[in-house]
């Protein structure tokens, strides 16, 4: 039996280096760093100051129904923005009659806390200096009663469902880092069973908060290069000392092959396969073996119907971590054997910094375009080789032109969850290959 092909028509992203896809894009072409000192809370007492900020956003109007704003956190209208952005760029959008058709997959961030609200519960606290609950249900407590709303996980669905009238299958993914990348990859499976016609996928996170920040500062993870943040994420060079710490979304429109083609959209590349597994391993670290993100590639590859040597471009999960890196480069050795030097491998969080739940759905894009265009974007602030990645082909000093026949986009989450994701030319889809 024909199996279903899937088209990506339509890219929507705001990240720390741009809040357009063209804009997002011509950074990460040319190197360019979203890495600063955190100006929307003041993180000065913590022993990384530096993050990955979303800039210049349009806050007030990331889309126009003011009710549904009311209820948006800071990554809720990162999301709705970008998710306009895609559906704009596909030039299709569900419709009275076709929203039952129309499914939805959102890897969703984390329950966040604004620093804004941290501080009224502080400020309201007794005169003898303890904390008294009940006093939050006194009506004199000036607090937002939606805020607990807004920190829901299915928050950010339910949001995005409603205003774009979305009527199909629906679910948010929480998988930590993969879980952008496992959004995709269960909207294709869902699309592939026939439940829907089209999909709007991606995921949105943004953790530049008190809570988000002192969890990953105690864990350790990230750099505390404060002095030189936009050289602090420096995936796979020896020197590198953790991730920066960034905020964003990214969503894409999925077709069915032949109705794209039928109504003459541009598909930037086939959405080919899906690979997951979980490492089971340590919390914060991926096996030394590359166990997991082994299984999850060799998986992912297969259900493209391709082999190791049809892929030219890796966006590698790189998060600039000493142990992440080195099992990544150890799974793709195991993977792809003898052709791994022709691959080219990059890590676009050299840029970008970890976006976390919104990070496989950014770098899906990315390898959508990295296809469309044939550039494989540079691994950034690399300078100091690390022998123990010295077995990868990383696109240094400045991205590549290249023609892309299929790319890998890896995501390697906190907890052991691995997704990887596969994406193929156009041309060779239309060819059968």
């Amino acid at each position: 039996m024909k199996r279903t092909r899937v088209a990506i028509t339509g890219i929507g992203m705001v990240t720390p280096i741009g809040n357009t896809t063209a804009a997002t894009w011509d950074a990460l072409r040319a190197g360019k760093s979203g890495a600063g000192p955190i100006t929307i809370f003041d993180a000065s007492g913590f022993t990384t100051r530096i993050g990955a900020e979303v800039k210049g956003f349009d806050f007030e109007n990331a889309i126009a129904d003011r009710k549904l704003l009311k209820l948006a956190s800071r990554s809720h209208r990162f999301a709705l923005n970008a998710a306009e952005q895609a559906f704009a760029d596909a030039g299709i959008r569900p419709t009275a009659e076709t929203a039952e058709r129309w499914g939805f997959v959102v890897g969703a961030g984390m329950m966040g806390v604004s620093f804004e609200e941290l501080s009224s519960v502080h400020r309201h606290a007794a005169a003898d200096g303890e904390f008294h609950p009940d006093e939050l249900l006194s009506p004199d407590y000036p607090a937002d009663p939606i805020a607990f709303c807004r920190s829901q996980t299915n928050t950010g669905l339910a949001l995005l469902t409603k205003n774009f009238g979305i009527r199909g299958y629906a679910t948010a993914v929480h998988t930590a880092c993969s879980s952008g990348g496992q959004a995709i990859g269960t909207a294709l499976k869902v699309m592939r069973r026939g439940n829907v016609d089209a999909m709007l996928a991606g995921g949105f996170d943004s953790m530049l908060n008190p809570i988000g920040l002192s969890g990953f500062c105690l864990l350790g993870a990230l750099s505390t290069d404060n002095d030189t943040p936009e050289r602090a994420s420096r995936p796979f060079d020896g020197t590198r000392n953790g991730f920066v710490l960034g905020e964003g979304a990214a969503f894409l429109v999925l077709e069915k092959w032949d109705a794209a083609r039928a109504r003459g959209a541009k598909i930037y590349a086939e959405l080919a396969g899906d690979g997951n597994s979980l490492s089971c391993y340590r919390i914060t670290d991926t096996p030394p073996d590359g166990d997991g993100p082994i299984q999850a590639i060799r998986q992912s590859l297969a259900d493209a119907r391709l082999k190791p040597e049809d892929i030219d471009y890796v966006n590698a999960h790189g998060t600039s971590t000493m142990m992440n890196d080195r099992s990544e480069c150890v799974a793709l050795g195991a993977v792809m054997g003898d052709h791994l030097p022709n691959v080219a491998v990059s890590s676009t969080k050299s840029c970008m910094g970890h976006l976390i739940a919104a990070a496989g759905a950014v770098e899906a894009a990315v390898c959508a375009l990295a296809i469309r265009d044939g550039i494989a974007p540079v691994n950034a602030n690399y300078t100091t080789p690390d022998p123990q990645c010295s077995n990868v082909n990383l696109v240094t000093g400045q991205s590549r032109p290249m023609r892309i026949r299929a790319a890998l986009s890896n995501s390697l989450g906190f907890g052991g969850s691995n997704s990887s994701l596969t994406f193929r030319h156009p041309d060779l889809a239309e060819e059968g290959r």
